[in-house]
């Protein structure tokens, strides 16, 4: 890929996952420099010459809000230096899960960074697993969604014929059903309510799942207290080996104590977060989103298509 016109830049929210799509491109990150004035305030400066080129800058807005603001100054930076194209890279898109007003006098946050992205000048957007799929809506630019059941589903061929996939809210069930699909196997959703934020209570599991194996599939894990709570469910209702995969591995607060001391038997989750290192590596393991990033980077570029890559049920 050398000598190509299109350049890809990092922000520093997920240097390593920068550089396995590098890698992956046999190209070499470009040159950009991040500072930070002694208050906090960031700053960015392009280390090499992009006029006129296609320019693809990777940055997750997981918090600190930094992460964000990195990501508009240097959309910025690259508009101001007369960058062709300026595609926004979020392996995770942050804010999304505020993407509705459900209560009175609350932001929609989701639709806020949408229009941040836009006016600092980006072009285009791609992301992995958004909280709620019709965020897309928001953006009136072009919006590439890949979906992580393209990178998990294949690890479960094993256990796929006593292999159910459940979907621990109604909210996921597209994506348990995309799962489902692909494994052939049997959809179970549980029923929660969320009292308030970071805190839900499991009511009752639709569906059978006695003596199975579990698949429990979601787009982020955060305080864990819904995954855990749902696996503790599974088990009181005769589940066997409970496996997980999520794309987003938040894991703040007690998430990390909660998975440790869990019954769960494997978590799978990708790198478009950097993972905490307290976590028991016996029962997580990461599975990188690179090879699909670096891959819907260059379709991008040679304005190919890109639909395989974000292969969801349609039904």
């Amino acid at each position: 890929m050398a000598g190509s016109d299109y350049k890809i830049f990092s922000g520093s929210s997920n240097l390593p996952l920068s550089e396995k799509i590098a890698q992956k491109l046999e190209m070499s990150l470009g040159a950009v420099e991040l500072k930070r004035f002694s208050d906090g305030e960031i700053w960015a400066k392009f280390g090499e010459n992009i006029r006129g080129s296609d320019v693809f800058i990777i940055q997750s807005t997981n918090p600190p809000a930094e992460n964000l603001v990195e990501l508009l100054i240097m959309v910025d930076a690259a508009k101001r230096a007369s960058a062709k194209r300026i595609t926004a890279v979020i392996p995770y898109f942050g804010y999304s899960r505020q993407d509705r007003k459900d209560q009175p006098r609350v932001s929609i946050t989701a639709k806020l960074v949408a229009n941040l992205i836009t006016v600092a000048g980006a072009d285009r957007v791609m992301t992995m697993d958004l909280h709620a799929a019709q965020i897309q809506g928001f953006f009136d630019i072009p919006f590439d969604h890949l979906y992580g059941s393209s990178i998990f589903s294949g690890m479960f061929d094993k256990v796929k014929n006593n292999l159910v996939v459940v979907s621990p809210d109604v909210g996921g069930i597209k994506t348990a059903r995309a799962y489902a699909k692909r494994l052939h196997a049997d959809l179970v959703v549980i029923d929660k309510r969320r009292p308030k934020q970071n805190l839900a209570e499991i009511v009752h599991i639709i569906g059978n799942v006695e003596d199975k194996d579990i698949l429990l599939v979601d787009d982020l894990i955060d305080t864990a207290g819904t995954f855990v709570g749902a696996i503790e469910a599974l088990k009181k209702h005769g589940a066997k080996n409970i496996y997980g995969a999520i794309t987003h591995p938040l894991l703040s607060g007690p998430a990390i104590d909660r998975i440790n001391k869990s019954q769960l038997t494997k978590l799978y989750v990708t790198d478009t977060i950097p993972l905490q290192k307290k976590l028991d590596m016996n029962k997580v393991e990461v599975v990188s989103a690179s090879g699909i990033f670096a891959e819907a980077i260059r379709r991008t570029y040679n304005n190919e298509s890109i639909s395989s890559l974000f292969d969801i049920d349609k039904g």
